[in-house]
């Protein structure tokens, strides 16, 4: 069983989730319900992360969270006006809610095959969440791409 490489890859892309959704609320501070939302949801994703650490150990893995700071975009398609950087911010948090998305499907289906409950469960708890992440994501792309693009 090759668990130990899925629990790595969903700690990696889950803890680049959170200090994304972080990152995203310190650059957007002005757009309330952003700044809001995204440290809510970041929330969601810190602790997913505290859930997986234990699953690590079974495996030999050490599952801390990194503290880097990680990257959104500052300029896109040559643009820093406010309204392309929201969307272009949206766009890299979509992306990344979606691989996250997926990790958890790929855990709920090994753990699934294996027999394993405890990381079925695992991923039955937290992969709705993500999807709710996914959801947030992309209602806010729908909503800001018109401003944006169009403007």
């Amino acid at each position: 069983m090759k668990f130990h490489l899925l629990l790595d890859e969903l700690h990696r892309s889950e803890d680049e989730l959170t200090r994304a959704l972080l990152t995203m609320a310190d650059h957007h501070r002005a757009d309330h319900e952003t700044f809001h939302v995204a440290r809510d949801l970041a929330a969601w994703s810190a602790g997913h992360l505290r859930l997986l650490a234990p699953a690590g150990k079974e495996f030999g893995l050490d599952l801390t969270p990194s503290e880097e700071p990680v990257a959104l975009t500052r300029d896109w398609l040559g643009h820093r006006e406010p309204s392309v950087l929201l969307l272009a911010d949206f766009r890299h948090l979509y992306r990344l809610a979606a691989g996250v998305s997926v990790d958890w499907e790929l855990l709920a289906q090994a753990a699934q095959g294996a027999r394993r409950a405890d990381l079925l469960s695992l991923a039955e708890h937290c992969h709705p969440q993500t999807l709710r992440q996914l959801r947030w994501a992309n209602a806010r792309l729908k909503d800001s791409a018109t401003q944006a693009l169009v403007s």
